[in-house]
């Protein structure tokens, strides 16, 4: 594990942990659990690429994720989930078609809008009384968001309007302030990200194409729209 220090106003040790996020080892993911307990702001790869979690009900921990993301505080942020188990934490009236979804495209790429729990912070939501959720194929953030017994934010690494992170290289170099931990993976994937596919409304409508083609949900779902 690399230490690196900081220095000015937002200086803190950003700790670098590298771990197989596929079987990451039981005392490296108590580690990353403990950051997330603790308010803080953890980096780990994803499928496509690095992202910045945080215990999705800390409501100033959210709040920090969009101050050095360069985003207003209240953006909507995407959560990730253990397993479709923690659906209930975050959301509620869920349409018919939701278990369907879930059952034949998670974990994978595949993002859902759907009405959120009376419990989810408005600074997740944006205040638009929807919460994007998904269970992610890879299993470091499944495994974290288990750990920590609550659902955690999937947020890309990069500064608004620039390129998300592939490595934790990348994201040392964009936050040098900020983040507690980076888990180093190596390399993620890159390529198309995840579809985002909206349920809450009268509906369903794609918001964004992605890595799971609008051809592979149509048999799913007959009044399929595109935003």
């Amino acid at each position: 594990m690399k230490t690196r220090f900081l220095d000015g106003p937002l200086a803190m040790t950003t700790r670098f942990l590298m771990l197989n996020p596929e079987e990451p080892r039981e005392d490296r993911l108590r580690q990353a659990t403990a950051v997330l307990e603790a308010g803080e702001i953890l980096s780990l790869p994803t499928e496509t690429f690095y992202g910045l979690s945080v215990d999705a009900f800390d409501v100033e921990a959210c709040g920090k994720v969009n101050d050095i993301k360069g985003k207003p505080r209240g953006s909507p942020m995407l959560l990730l989930l253990s397993g479709a188990e923690q659906i209930g934490m975050v959301a509620c009236n869920l349409p018919a078609s939701f278990a369907s979804m879930a059952e034949m495209f998670w974990p994978g790429p595949l993002s859902l809008v759907v009405p959120a729990g009376p419990d989810v912070p408005a600074g997740v939501t944006g205040g638009l009384g929807t919460v994007g959720v998904r269970v992610p194929g890879l299993a470091l953030p499944r495994m974290l968001a288990a750990a920590l017994g609550r659902p955690i934010t999937g947020v890309s690494a990069n500064r608004m309007g620039r390129p998300p992170c592939r490595t934790a290289a990348e994201v040392a170099q964009v936050f040098p302030a900020g983040v507690a931990m980076i888990l180093d993976g190596g390399p993620s994937t890159g390529g198309a990200p995840s579809t985002v596919l909206d349920l809450a409304g009268p509906y369903p409508r794609i918001l964004r194409e992605g890595a799971i083609p609008i051809s592979a949900l149509r048999p799913f779902l007959s009044d399929l729209r595109k935003n």
